[in-house]
């Protein structure tokens, strides 16, 4: 076996034995699912930045950069954005309400069970993807640096991810993206800088790079553009990537973690600037992969990437790929812990009167049955995009943000309005989705019908056929519409005083101490 295969081994292995040392100190459900309420600033900052330092932030943007060009490097701008909006409107409401469900804000305001559920439906959407993707990440660079089978790898990621996320709890990934967010932002630099010398210099890489996109027949103008992959792509990216952000259950889970309520907005703001670091240094790494090894598209460019890291020397390069194999960890543990306590929350009838132990107990089982299931999709799946997989999972988050934000900022939003709002949205972009995917080979250009005059449409509204704009849109509009069309009841209006009198003051004076 490698020394390469040996280092990432070894620290995987700290770190499954990290999560089963942390659990020791577990007494029920609320310190495996919010850390007990104990994370300082720079704790829940490293937590919280983990969950956006996973495949996309790694490996989904170096892919994309090659294939596609700097452009996706807006995925560091979005990140930074989603966070500190997170933090600047969401957090404090979160808290103060004390969910560990975005959906559950719902059922405080409106006693709306089918709002609450369809929030998690379309969360769920977003948060399968990402169970997917981790495991298959994770699986294909175990595969590629090891020589082990792909399942083998698979197995091998989807048991590290659901016994550190039933073992640790998010205090353990907390814990854990302390280090892991320091290893992988200097490693994967230093890797670059070192790589950059043994191509010889910056100069040399660029002049490589032109050689390598004429060979592939792309514009060198186009890549090297920050705008080269369209405006279109560049705003359905932010409304993807940045716009669902409130709605995403995790952070409902770490603005309860926090020892005050002084520490979510700077702790959000500090982790937006290490989220938005890891992109810029896979886009780096991105762009000596594409001058050294070509311009390839897909999955099939994460192992030159590796193989990238591993020609820098095999210490270092086991060092670098170990610290992306833990931070996609690091990034799936949480995520999947977030879908555990969604499902139990907002699907699990009763779990309301659940006590302490049967819920942790539901959570635990729950996490198992969900991670596994997801390492099987992984194993059978066929991603070719990392970033535009997850890109696809967020966007169907957007329409309960949009509604979770009315809810916070306009207090007269009825409950049919957001229901009504949510569900326009999710299934407009999901048969949006659907249709881009049917009819957009060029045999249905003369296939007549439906399906040619889909494909000519397609043709027509170019990267504007996105599905995000859909699902910003029309809840957007339908929300204050229906608002004022169909108010709330009285029976709505029973939650009134008591959800926004617990809201109180949105924006406080916060502390760094």
């Amino acid at each position: 076996m490698s020394i390469t295969a040996v280092i990432i081994i070894l620290y995987l292995a700290f770190f499954a034995g990290f999560g089963i040392f942390i659990s020791r100190n577990h007494s029920g459900a609320s310190d495996w699912a919010i850390g007990g309420g104990t994370l300082g600033v720079f704790m829940l900052a490293a937590g919280i930045a983990g969950t956006r330092i996973g495949g996309a932030g790694t490996y989904g943007v170096a892919g994309d950069v090659i294939s596609e060009g700097i452009g996706h490097l807006w995925y560091s701008v979005n990140s930074f954005a989603a966070l500190f909006l997170v933090g600047l409107f969401f957090a404090i409401p979160y808290r103060r309400l004390r969910v560990v469900s975005v959906g559950q804000v719902f059922d405080h305001r409106f006693g709306s069970y089918r709002c609450q559920w369809l929030t998690s439906l379309c969360v769920q959407a977003e948060y399968l993807v990402v169970n997917i993707i981790e495991p298959y990440v994770i699986g294909s660079i175990v595969s590629g640096v090891t020589g082990l089978p792909f399942v083998v790898g698979v197995a091998i990621a989807g048991f590290l991810i659901v016994s550190f996320t039933v073992t640790g709890g998010l205090k353990g990934t907390a814990v854990a993206n302390v280090v892991h967010c320091t290893v992988i932002i200097f490693g994967l630099l230093l890797v670059g800088m070192v790589a950059m010398n043994n191509i010889g210099g910056w100069d040399v890489v660029v002049a490589q790079s032109s050689e390598m996109l004429a060979q592939a027949n792309k514009s060198e103008v186009r890549w090297w553009s920050f705008t080269g992959i369209g405006w279109a792509t560049i705003i359905a990216l932010f409304i993807s990537a940045t716009i669902h952000t409130p709605a995403a259950s995790v952070y409902a889970n770490y603005a309860s973690s926090a020892a005050k309520q002084e520490y979510l907005i700077p702790g959000f703001f500090l982790a937006g600037i290490v989220a938005a670091l890891m992109p810029l240094v896979a886009g780096f790494i991105g762009i000596l992969t594409m001058a050294t090894y070509g311009s390839e598209s897909g999955l099939s460019s994460y192992l030159n990437i590796a193989q990238l890291a591993i020609d820098t020397g095999p210490i270092l390069g086991g060092i670098a790929l170990a610290a992306v194999l833990a931070a996609v960890i690091s990034s799936g543990a949480p995520i999947l812990l977030a879908s555990a306590t969604m499902f139990v929350n907002d699907w699990v009838p009763g779990a309301k009167e659940f006590s302490d132990d049967k819920k942790l107990r539901a959570y635990k089982i729950v996490t198992v049955v969900y991670g596994s299931v997801a390492a099987i999709i992984a194993w059978l799946g066929n991603i070719t995009s990392v970033l535009q997989l997850l890109l696809l999972g967020f966007a169907m988050v957007v329409p309960p943000a949009i509604a979770v934000t009315y809810v916070f900022y306009w207090r007269r939003t009825s409950e049919v309005a957001a229901f009504w709002g949510m569900a326009s949205g999710f299934a407009g972009g999901l048969i949006m989705w659907l249709f881009n995917t049917l009819y957009d080979g060029a045999e249905n250009a003369t296939a007549g019908g439906f399906a040619q005059w889909w494909y000519e449409l397609l043709e027509y509204l170019g990267e504007w056929r996105d599905p995000s704009f859909l699902t910003l849109l029309l809840p957007l509009i339908i929300i204050p519409v229906l608002t004022l069309l169909m108010p709330n009841k009285d029976s709505d209006e029973e939650y009134y005083d008591t959800f926004y009198a617990r809201l109180g003051r949105i924006q406080p004076n916060f502390s760094w101490k």
